[in-house]
């Protein structure tokens, strides 16, 4: 595996040719699949072929399917997935029930992904979001109980691994309490060790999982005014070794504007400060040629992975081939009678 520290984004739902030749001579890691990508089941397994061909290997194709409303596979084409709030409803009335959803839920969506050749998506949440905080986590989180966020997750993570899809833990060490959205701005968090020890709880539960994202946030009482994504203080005393965290670490998006600087300049602050991969998605551009020149300059300031990183991608890797066999129309069946509506856009 010689390939860059990079997951890349593409377009649209074709690989343009200016792409394909990027990906063949910068050989990112991966590439995640944005909403623009998505269109029907065929042109999407297309698509991951064109990519994996570029490539010269069948690299790791990621997406932001959580549910709710992080969806980038969308009805009618695709079903629909409960946001993360009804699982936790599910698991306050009946913990093994609720469980048991969890499982259910992600082993049908890594069933719907890998027969498109996705085998990696940016999931679960394990943020815990307090009151009068921004709602760009709101719904999408499990619940705001440490303890209970982290069995759900870990039950996610087991559904997504037991279907052959390497789940990615977000935002490490903890979204719930920003009051602004990062995609646009840096929000400052100024609870203190006491509160956010809760916080950090919540992914101590899950610190096993093969990969994790980081939150664009500054967290005041560690490293004032300095995102976590490139804060070595964050990475190393408080995710690597407070929360224990060992695996793959993933930068959140680098287009996001919380970080502030050239895309250069952020890509190697995130690599300097301990992270592993640089993520890039170009979530907010629709103009064809201005997300390629972003997704060139981020590619050509990706070192090409080494040492640990490489460790951590091999085994990211690595928990992709662990599927088990399972029964997809009782799955179903069974899904639907846990969580009513599974499937519509009412979930």
């Amino acid at each position: 595996m010689t390939n860059k520290a990079c997951i890349l984004s593409i377009s649209g739902p074709v690989l343009q040719k200016e792409e394909s030749a990027l990906f063949a001579d910068q050989k990112p890691w991966g590439v995640i699949l944005m909403g623009r990508s998505c269109q029907t089941r065929d042109q999407v397994r297309r698509c991951v072929d064109d990519i994996w061909e570029a490539v010269g290997r069948e690299i790791l194709i990621f997406i932001d399917q959580e549910g709710g409303r992080v969806a980038r596979l969308k009805s009618p084409e695709w079903p629909l997935f409960p946001r993360g709030e009804l699982y936790g409803e599910l698991y306050g009335r009946d913990r093994e029930l609720g469980l048991e959803a969890v499982w259910l839920g992600h082993r049908l969506m890594a069933a719907e992904l890998t027969v498109l050749g996705i085998h990696a998506d940016c999931a679960p949440v394990c943020d815990l979001p307090q009151p009068g905080a921004h709602d760009v986590i709101g719904d999408r989180a499990f619940g705001t109980d440490p303890d209970v966020v982290g069995a759900i997750a870990a039950a996610a993570l087991k559904g997504l691994e037991d279907g052959g899809v390497a789940g990615v833990i977000k935002h490490i060490p903890g979204h719930g309490r920003s009051t602004a959205d990062s995609h646009l701005e840096l929000p400052r968090v100024t609870a203190g060790d006491n509160e956010l020890s809760s916080d950090f709880a919540a992914f101590a539960h899950v610190a096993h999982a093969p990969m994790a994202m980081t939150a664009h946030i500054s967290y005041d009482r560690f490293d004032e005014g300095r995102a976590a994504t490139v804060s070595p203080i964050m990475i190393n005393e408080v995710i690597r070794q407070r929360i224990g965290f060992d695996g793959l670490l993933m930068t959140d998006d680098l287009g996001m504007q919380a970080l502030g600087g050239t895309l250069t300049e952020r890509a190697d602050a995130s690599i300097s400060a301990g992270c592993d991969m640089l993520l890039h998605c170009s979530g907010f551009l629709h103009d064809a040629d201005a997300i390629f020149a972003e997704m060139r300059e981020v590619a050509e300031a990706a070192p090409e992975l080494s040492g640990k990183a490489f460790t951590r991608a091999e085994a990211a890797e690595a928990a992709t081939q662990r599927e088990t066999s399972f029964d997809t129309e009782a799955g179903w069946a069974r899904f639907k009678s846990l969580i009513p509506n599974t499937g519509s856009i009412s979930v």
